[in-house]
């Protein structure tokens, strides 16, 4: 018996069992057998009249937005096909972003305070053999899903919303004006579907074909308590080569129940590549020289694990009207990011003013829904990081060149201090620290990765790198000019739209903390 079936198989709520569930599911989708369904079909009859303004599918993440569109006066049905309840693992973000539930009235100062569980300073940054960076008041914040949600869920249900639990997506079926939504026990007519169903989202995967992903982040760890006192985090770290043609990133913080610790690594989906159980097992493996500590000292609370896929083409395009993915569905977040919860934060009053609006003046068709989920060349830049941080299987590589790498862009990041360092480190790429950094970066270091890289996905990073650039200058003329500009209010829908694009799409979201 293997490490992984000892200590899971002792776990509570079926862990094992739900491992190897998720293992057939990523052995189906890098074998390319996942067929996907027709659940979205268009139909040129009007419905005349709708139940809703707004059905949201996928209540986790969906309540976000649902609170403060039903908050401002819409209509809101959310569909979740469970019960409506965060889980008991901590998401991490930093302070600052948590300010976004106080501007939009979703949250009191005591209440977001409330929800916060732990809080940590400072965490390292560190490669092997390299130097040890360290910053402080970065991802740091540990946020209790149970009661944030909680809290939502409530304030939506005051506010006038509808709330179905337990009711699964069915299909969709998209009118001139408006969209049918099949649970299999009711149907409700709405102007606006929002799909936050995720990355496997069945209207996702529709709208993709069954396509294999570009990318993949691989993740497994634990939650536990047993380790040595350790007030301080590691955002991204690694002990070891390449192994199995995997570089093992590690990440660590102060929780709740304990330590929380896990391991990750940046794939492709090939069918070479390892199950979630053999990563489980490596994890397990090393967790030991990580820490410090033996396994047998450990006390663990839960496991967890999956893979986060991403793909070149993102945000995704539907061809249908009346039909908006955020989140994880809409594919917008960095292949080097986890997405979910920070992404969502980060674009939810963005999000927020565009259905607002979209739906005062009825753009609803995919054309202008598009808009609210454009392409960012700051995220698109880092496709090409993804490539520099992973290996193909079969290929022969210097053991340490990852390593080596990152320690070099770090040292760089380092000594040119926080206002390059930080945002990068919270997933935000811009033009300037950008710009600073690869220069310095030693060119001994670079060189070998041009062939696992190629002249295509070369061209293709500096394309993204100018468009960087040019969105960073589009952003500082269009918030000038935009007072000066006299718009209808169509007019002004399109222009916000495109000056939130190249706000967001230079990380000039990013708002600098003392």
């Amino acid at each position: 018996m293997n490490l992984t079936s000892e200590i899971l198989s002792q776990q509570p709520d079926n862990v094992l069992e739900r491992l190897r569930r998720a293992d057939q599911f990523w052995s189906a989708l890098r074998e390319g057998k996942l067929d996907p369904a027709e659940v979205v079909s268009n139909s040129k009859t009007e419905i005349q009249q709708t139940d809703t303004d707004i059905v949201i599918c996928g209540g986790t993440l969906g309540i976000l937005l649902g609170a403060t569109l039903q908050q401002r006066g819409w209509s809101v049905t959310l569909i979740e096909r469970g019960i409506l309840r965060g889980r008991e693992q901590e998401w991490n973000i930093s302070r600052h972003e948590l300010q976004t539930f106080i501007d939009l009235e979703l949250l009191t100062e005591a209440e977001l305070q409330k929800a916060i569980a732990t809080e940590y300073n400072p965490a390292r940054v560190s490669f092997k053999a390299g130097s040890e960076v360290w910053v402080k008041d970065v991802l740091n914040i540990g946020v209790d899903p149970i009661y944030l949600l909680e809290q939502l869920k409530q304030k939506f249900l005051q506010a006038g919303g509808k709330l179905l639990e337990n009711t699964a997506f069915k299909s969709a079926t998209v009118h001139p004006d408006g969209v049918e939504v099949e649970t299999g026990e009711q149907t409700i007519k709405t102007r606006l579907l929002i799909d936050a169903m995720g990355h496997f989202s069945p209207i996702i995967k529709q709208a993709r074909n069954g396509a294999k992903p570009d990318a993949v982040c691989m993740v497994v760890g634990s939650c536990g308590s047993g380790f040595p006192e350790n007030n301080t985090g590691d955002l991204i770290y690694s002990f070891t080569p390449i192994i199995n043609h995997c570089q093992y990133f590690w990440e660590a913080f102060p929780a709740k129940d304990g330590r929380t610790t896990y391991m990750f690594s940046y794939l492709d989906a090939d069918p070479a590549r390892p199950s979630l159980e053999d990563f489980m097992e490596e994890y397990l493996r090393l967790l030991p020289e990580y820490q410090g500590v033996e396994l047998e000292k450990l006390e663990f609370k839960r496991f967890l694990f999956g893979f986060f896929p991403a793909y070149k083409d993102s945000p995704i395009k539907l061809p249908f009207n009346r039909i908006l993915p955020v989140g994880d569905s809409a594919g917008g977040q960095s292949p080097v990011s986890f997405g979910g919860f920070g992404a969502m934060i980060r674009h939810l009053k963005r999000l927020t003013q565009g259905v607002d609006e979209a739906l005062t003046l009825d753009r609803l068709n995919n054309q202008d829904l598009a808009l609210l989920q454009p392409y960012q060349p700051n995220i698109s830049v880092t496709w090409l990081f993804q490539q520099t941080m992973s290996v193909e299987v079969g290929k022969e590589v210097n053991p340490e060149q990852i390593n080596n790498l990152m320690n070099g862009v770090f040292a760089v990041m380092d000594r040119l201090g926080d206002d390059v360092l930080k945002p990068f480190l919270q997933d935000v790429i811009q033009f300037a620290p950008l710009a600073k950094t690869l220069p310095l970066v030693n060119p001994k270091l670079v060189l070998p990765l041009l062939p696992q890289i190629g002249i295509v996905s070369l061209v293709s990073w500096l394309v993204h790198y100018f468009n960087l650039a040019l969105y960073s200058g589009l952003y500082r003329g269009g918030k000038l000019a935009q007072p000066l500009v006299k718009l209808s209010p169509t007019q002004k829908y399109y222009y916000q739209r495109w000056l939130d694009a190249w706000k967001y799409g230079s990380g000039g979201d990013y708002e600098k903390t003392d």
